[in-house]
């Protein structure tokens, strides 16, 4: 029986799917909220109605981000994606069935759902197929995919509405995820059982998942040295006792909430500028591609801190005290309305935040072993979506109640926006640190 062809580097293909994942994601969510503007005058929505939409969408997927996130520890990365994937591609194609205020929040609610598992699913594939090396690299690849299919949507949503309507613009994005699917269940598998993985490729990946001495030939044909599923996973109790846990869920919840402001309420905050949309469009694209920039920088800072002889916790908490600190950037867009530098400060902002969430994302895999590396990925989504609920909530109240300050409406909120990272990175650099529970083996050190 012939052997399958090996495909060289193919945890990067494997990374390279969780990266058109990731896209397709940011596709799907981010058509309503650049609609919105237009939605908001069809259907008479207040910034309030809109956000308790918005509000709808993050409840399922805060909920969504622990319970996927144990999900996918016990069925596997692949078929737990496949049928995440299935579900909001559907979801998002009869979006275009929605007709007023109740329908938009239910179809957002049941989209929030599935697209909840993307993160955990891609964190705990990253643990699975990258050395500790390359973990920050990789996670900046897929996370990146969040950048650019923010950056894309608007002219893949926009351009579809001004000429077909704001159902088709649902429903075409929503299709890109069934294609995907194809490429996800004929390339994907655990490094273990996969029949196109070189031999080399096999023993780096599981030398530094076994992290010893053992000899490394025939990996093959010796499957009890490999770390196995069923491992006993720690429950959520114990796993929150830990420091750790809390400083990985802070790293999500005090930065978060600000990336979907400016993701889901951006063309809103344009258009209370006194910008119009269509001439504001290069300043709805501009941070987005500066987060993708942001996210790769990040991961090669860090992986190059690594081989410069750094420590682990050292090279995570490096883009993490520049993002902290970047995000601050938010708090001068107050004081102009000018379009060009409005999408620089942006810039700025997402760019820095790109560093902090890519370490935020990576540090799960660096301080769990892979049998928790999604629950805690997916604890520090639902930390980051009650984040994102509150401050949805306060977004919409106060932007109402204060319209008649024109384009200094969204000012309290841009303040307080810059200023919560920057606690949250004190936060972050108290927690994740070695401690007592390092030593017992209940976390990695880093």
């Amino acid at each position: 029986m012939a052997t399958a062809r090996t495909i060289p580097s193919l945890r990067w293909w494997i990374g390279g799917l969780l990266f058109a994942s990731t896209v397709i994601n940011y596709i799907d969510r981010q058509t309503l909220s650049l609609l919105a503007p237009y939605l908001k005058l069809q259907y008479h929505w207040t910034n309030s109605d809109y956000a308790n939409i918005a509000i709808a969408f993050r409840v399922a997927y805060s909920i969504g981000q622990t319970g996927f996130g144990r999900l996918m520890d016990r069925v596997g990365t692949r078929r737990g994606l496949t049928l995440t994937v299935i579900w909001y591609s559907a979801i998002s194609m009869l979006t275009s069935l929605a007709s007023g205020f109740y329908s938009f929040a239910t179809f957002r609610f049941l989209l929030g759902a599935g697209e909840s598992a993307n993160w955990p699913a891609a964190a705990k594939a990253v643990s699975e197929w990258f050395p500790k090396r390359e973990r920050a690299l990789a996670t900046a690849l897929f996370d990146s995919g969040s950048s650019i299919g923010g950056a894309v949507a608007p002219f893949i949503v926009l351009w579809i509405y001004f000429r077909w309507g704001w159902s088709p613009a649902f429903m075409v994005p929503g299709a890109l995820g069934f294609l995907w699917l194809i490429a996800w269940r004929w390339l994907y598998y655990p490094p273990e059982q996969h029949s196109r993985i070189s031999q080399a490729e096999l023993e780096m990946i599981l030398a530094d998942k076994l992290d010893s001495s053992a000899p490394r030939q025939g990996l093959r044909e010796v499957p009890q040295e490999v770390p196995q599923e069923d491992k006993p996973r720690p429950r959520w109790r114990d796993l929150l006792r830990l420091p750790q846990t809390w400083g990985t869920i802070i790293a999500k919840t005090f930065t978060d909430p600000v990336f979907f402001f400016i993701t889901e309420w951006f063309p809103i905050y344009l258009v209370a500028k006194g910008i119009e949309l269509k001439s504001g469009l290069i300043a709805v694209w501009i941070p987005f591609v500066a987060a993708d920039l942001g996210s790769f920088f990040a991961g090669g800072v860090s992986g190059y801190l690594i081989k410069r002889g750094w420590s682990l916790g050292a090279a995570r908490k490096a883009p993490i005290i520049y993002g902290g600190i970047g995000m601050t950037l938010l708090i001068p867009t107050i004081l102009t309305t000018n379009l060009y530098v409005i999408a620089l400060l942006f810039a700025v902002v997402t760019f820095t935040y790109a560093g902090f969430t890519t370490m935020a994302n990576v540090l799960p895999s660096d301080l769990f072993g892979s049998e928790s590396v999604a629950s805690v990925s997916g604890l520090s989504g639902t930390g980051a979506g009650i984040g994102t609920i509150v401050a949805f909530k306060l977004i919409g109240y106060f932007s109402d109640a204060r319209q008649a300050a024109g384009t200094h409406s969204f000012d309290p909120i841009v303040i307080l926006a810059g200023l919560v990272p920057l606690v949250g990175m004190v936060l972050v650099l108290l927690l994740v640190r070695n401690t007592e529970a390092t030593n017992q083996g209940l976390v990695r050190r880093i």
